[in-house]
């Protein structure tokens, strides 16, 4: 077996030894995603034998759920068998560091090291990592200690076969029992120390391995049995668990925390605020202040400000003076109007809902050159009435090759960063700090990074080195700030130039020099470089940067440049595996404390979240939660929502009431994007609503049609036991209130038969599904000869399509004509989509925008080719083109008016926007001039295959027949279809192995 092949597939195990109980039991854990590991069974029963022979009791499950300290904190040891891959999520894995952490044991047998990359407590705890493995062979094993309860039985030399791992990241303070010696084998990598069982006290716990377990014939071996059964013994003898020495924080579950879509289709989403008592104010870059109105729970766009809307400029940053309820002051970051090039950080009064324009005071001034790029662009107030302001370096980065810019050639100061956030003398490529007063101007606070009147300094700088510092906070219990700073763009490091392109959080704890452009990341080293020459120079000393660039005007000797809090870049981190791999885009969160907000009530944040730093991902689209030590240094991260989409997510505050609101931009760059939202995210503390899950054995058939209905897949978070009561929607009457149900429909008709289900406390949820009664479902099938899907040029092969339905007939006799049926024979060029082979096939079924317009009021506005109060669906059609999709939805779900005349569109709040995606696409394809022209088969034929001949491809070809039946008369909109497709592949060695392998 190769374990890398197999790294996400391979069996997760565990073995959970409890104690405390007359009956000792060992729970065995098999989850598997797709490759189950040859040995398990054979482990499985070498555990149950040393069971019975210890006096514990081995029980096998599937559930990862027994991972919860509910559980947990019953066994004595944990035994990893054959685990492989990520097998456990945040929450599991935080209840298994205090499981640790309060004096459990653990045992990993085997591919145990080839299990949770990403967490690195576990790589301490298991010992090692897998790298790779050569063959199964025997080799000849060393006892270096003899001494050990585990090696006790042992000879001092040990002849074996199994599976050799070779080993990366392994922990120095592991106690290693037996060795392998390289010598005896091939393919060994980790030289005259490779160790293969070790043993080791971890946080709090005790930790056995074994690399030994591969083979079945592993598990018959009583010498190694020996060996397991006493590193069980060893793990499970460190006495009673005491969970008051837990150190790490129990993770709340995903599932208590709800995201609340507030707003959408929003055009360029940058930042937000709260406006004290009445809403979230956001701003959008082309210049709209809007307000999202707690009380209303609706959107209203404040004021739209005149400015410069180009390259990374426009409304970029907003903040609400902290004594807005008596001031009604507001902060605006903007690119001002005109062709002076100026960013303006400026105060405007805002008050009932109006922005006075005319009351604006424009604080801050900051130069740039309007060409391109790294605007930078928030403000946040800090503690004391201090404004924040984050600024980017204003530089060109694509003549760099992805690292330094620092061209010194005349007349490319564009292009060099040492004009900007390496100069003590510019705002550009820094986080400013000042204190606004009352008349419009600033002082100074002490303790920023250059005292008021140092020459060739500007005072209001706090942060400076920095490339494009886009989002930032700061904790108002210890004044840190906290920001994320968009990397560069070389994808591998050069020696001779420097490090590969990081994005970095950081954390300052006083006014400093970050570094950029001479550092990045923990201080990794750009070379000097001279643009003319194109030649490198030495490394840049963090602590003795000189700037002497011709664009600087400031200070040359800098001062000492500090290290990043994180950093990583478009690869997997060493240092930091859950960061992930992807695009570089961080963003710097808030620091939670739940004394900020005393009017919360119960559904605050809980104790979990207490001092914690929120860090997100704009390109990588997640959240994280940052631990930090009582002295404020990186401790861990954990997901937040990991299975909750967020779409490019742009900023984030917590709330008065304690909620977690949201920007996100959307997926497309400067453009209106539909999944651009303003969110509410709350965490519910109590009970929570139960869910409901209709199972069915069948949807559709003649009458009478008896369908068995089932509950079974509901569930309670709570663990609450749930009452079902069963309905038609068109009935108030319940027709069961057991968990499953079984009912006939005597008569055709569409039926929506409900399901509600509650839970002890009263607390309900509803789901429904459709039953078409009175129209069996055709039946369609293909047939080709010869039978295999392998072409070669010029082959070829004879189909038949075959339609049967019990209504409408057959087609083989005719009383299904066969220009109902639609046969299309499509070729798809290598790398093209296959969804291109079934464009036009949806005409032949009811599409699903038609379905669910049919179920709401449409019908009252609009008529396919007439006008009723609004236009018809073919003016809309002809009108609009896809490219108007996420504006056609916003209208269809907010509703409106003066588009189409005065009269008013209803608002449809109620509907997905992916249903309503599947309406306008509906509508959009009436345009008969948008229609595609295909050519149809007959029913039978002849295929030849030779369109690939033309682009000397190897692309696919696809067969596809569908059909839509007539329904039932008396049933509206009870067509049902029925489609299949052949996929024909191109004929080469490896095919024809697999084919061969698969017919065999």
């Amino acid at each position: 077996m190769n374990s890398i092949k197999f790294v996400a597939a391979l069996l997760a195990f565990t073995v959970l030894i409890s104690c405390g109980k007359n009956e000792k039991e060992v729970l065995v854990l098999s989850k598997t995603a797709g490759f189950r590991h040859g040995s398990i069974e054979a482990g499985l029963m070498a555990l149950k034998n040393l069971g019975i022979k210890n006096g514990f009791k081995v029980v096998a499950t599937e559930d990862v759920a027994y991972m919860v300290e509910d559980s947990l904190k019953n066994y004595d040891a944990v035994v990893f068998l054959n685990t492989t891959g990520d097998i456990l999520d945040a929450v599991q894995q935080a209840d298994f560091e205090r499981y640790i952490q309060a004096g459990g044991g653990f045992v990993g047998v085997h591919a145990a090291t080839d299990t949770e990359f990403d967490w690195p407590w576990f790589n301490k705890l298991v010992g090692a990592y897998f790298e790779d493995h050569p063959k199964i062979q025997t080799a000849t094993l060393n006892v270096v200690n003899g001494d050990h309860v585990t090696t006790k039985m042992l000879d001092s030399v040990w002849v074996k076969e199994d599976e050799w791992y070779n080993f990366k990241s392994i922990n120095n303070d592991i106690n290693v029992l037996i060795e392998i010696d390289e010598s005896s084998y091939e393919g060994g990598k980790n030289g005259e120390l490779h160790p293969i069982s070790w043993y080791h006290e971890y946080d709090g716990g005790r930790s056995f391995y074994t690399a030994m377990g591969h083979t079945e014939e592993t598990y018959a071996d009583t010498t190694f049995l020996g060996h397991l059964e006493a590193g069980i013994n060893y793990a499970m003898g460190n006495g009673p668990r005491n969970y008051k020495r837990a150190k790490t924080d129990r993770v709340p579950p995903e599932n208590r925390f709800v995201k609340k879509v507030l707003d959408f289709n929003l055009d360029e989403p940058m930042e937000l605020a709260e406006l004290p008592g009445r809403g979230i104010l956001f701003i959008e870059r082309r210049g709209r202040l809007k307000l999202y109105d707690f009380s209303t729970s609706t959107t209203k766009e404040i004021s739209k400000l005149d400015l410069f809307y180009g390259n990374e400029d426009g409304l970029l940053g907003l903040a609400v003076d902290p004594n807005y309820e008596k001031n009604h002051w507001i902060y605006l970051f903007y690119s001002a109007p005109g062709d002076v090039a100026e960013q303006y950080i400026s105060r405007f009064t805002l008050k009932d809902d109006t922005l006075d324009l005319n009351s604006e005071k424009i604080l801050v001034k900051i130069p740039l050159i309007r060409e391109c790029c790294h605007s930078g662009g928030a403000l946040e107030f800090g503690p004391d009435g201090n404004l924040f302001i984050a600024t980017g370096d204003n530089t060109n980065p694509f003549e760099s090759q992805g690292f330094a810019p620092i061209d010194e050639r005349e007349g490319r100061a564009l292009w060099d960063a040492q004009k900007s956030a390496a100069n003590t003398n510019d705002l550009r490529g820094k986080i400013l700090r000042i204190k606004p007063k009352d008349d419009g101007t600033y002082s100074i606070p002490e303790g920023n990074l250059f005292a008021a009147g140092t020459p060739n300094t500007r005072p209001e700088i706090y942060i400076m080195g920095c490339r494009n510092p886009f989002r930032f906070s700061i904790d108002y219990k210890t004044g840190y700030v906290y920001w994320g700073d968009v990397g560069p763009d070389a994808g591998t490091g050069d020696p001779n130039r420097g490090p590969k392109g990081m994005g970095e959080f950081d954390q300052a704890r006083k006014a400093g020099f970050w570094g950029w452009p001479y550092l990045r990341g923990n201080n990794q080293q750009y070379n000097d470089y001279d643009f003319v020459t194109q030649k490198s120079g030495p490394k840049f000393i963090p602590d003795q940067i000189i700037n002497d660039s011709p664009n600087n005007t400031g200070i040359k000797k800098l001062p000492p440049a500090q290290e990043s809090l994180i950093w990583y870049s478009y690869d997997r981190s060493e240092e930091f595996p859950w960061l992930g791999e992807g695009g570089v885009n961080p963003m710097g969160g808030p620091v939670f404390h739940s004394s900020e907000f005393p009017d919360a009530g119960e559904n605050i944040f809980p104790q979990y979240f207490e001092n914690k730093l929120f860090v997100y991902e704009w390109m990588r689209d997640w959240i994280y939660v940052v631990t930090l030590d009582e002295d404020q240094n990186y401790v861990k991260a954990d997901p937040f929502m990991p299975n909750t989409e967020f779409s490019h997510p742009m900023d984030m505050i917590f709330g008065s009431d304690g909620n977690l609101y949201t920007l996100e931009y959307g997926q497309k760059w400067n453009s209106r994007n539909l999944d651009a939202r303003l969110s509410k995210i709350s965490y519910i503390a109590g009970n929570r609503n139960p869910v409901a899950r209709i199972t069915v054995d069948k949807e559709i058939g003649a009458v009478p049609l008896t369908v068995e209905f089932s509950g079974a897949a509901s569930e309670d978070y709570d663990g609450d036991p749930l009452k079902y009561e069963w309905s038609l929607a068109n009935s108030s009457e319940v027709v069961s209130r057991t968990l499953d149900m079984t009912h006939t429909f005597t008569e055709a008709g569409t039926y929506t038969v409900q399901l509600k289900v509650m839970d002890q406390f009263g607390n309900t949820a509803v789901t429904d599904t459709k039953i078409l009664a009175g129209n069996n479902a055709p039946q369609l099938r293909i047939e080709i000869q010869p039978k295999d899907t392998l072409y070669t040029d010029n082959k070829k092969v004879a189909y038949t399509v075959r339609v049967t339905d019990t209504e409408d007939g057959d087609s083989e006799n005719g009383s299904i004509a066969h220009d109902r049926v639609k046969v299309t024979f499509s070729y798809i060029p290598e790398g093209e989509d296959l969804i291109k082979a079934t464009i036009g096939h949806q005409q032949n079924v009811v599409p699903e925008g038609k379905k669910i317009m049919d179920e709401t009021d449409c019908r009252a506005c609009h008529a396919i080719n007439e006008q009723v109060n609004g236009p018809s669906y073919l003016e809309i059609a002809e009108r609009y083109t896809t490219e108007d999709k996420d504006y056609l939805i916003d209208r269809v779900i907010k509703g409106g008016s003066g588009v189409w005349g005065e009269s008013l569109m209803s608002a449809h709040p109620q509907l997905e926007i992916a249903e309503i995606g599947q309406i306008i696409d509906y509508i959009l394809a009436m345009n008969p001039d948008k229609q595609l022209k295909e050519d149809l088969l007959p029913l039978s034929g002849t295929l030849t295959f030779k369109d690939h001949l033309k682009d000397n491809s190897a692309g696919k070809y696809v067969l596809m027949a569908s059909f839509l039946d007539k329904g039932n008369q008396k049933v509206p909109n009870s067509s049902v279809s029925a489609s299949a497709q052949i996929i024909f592949t191109a004929k080469t060695v490896e095919t024809e192995d697999t084919a061969k392998a698969s017919d065999d």
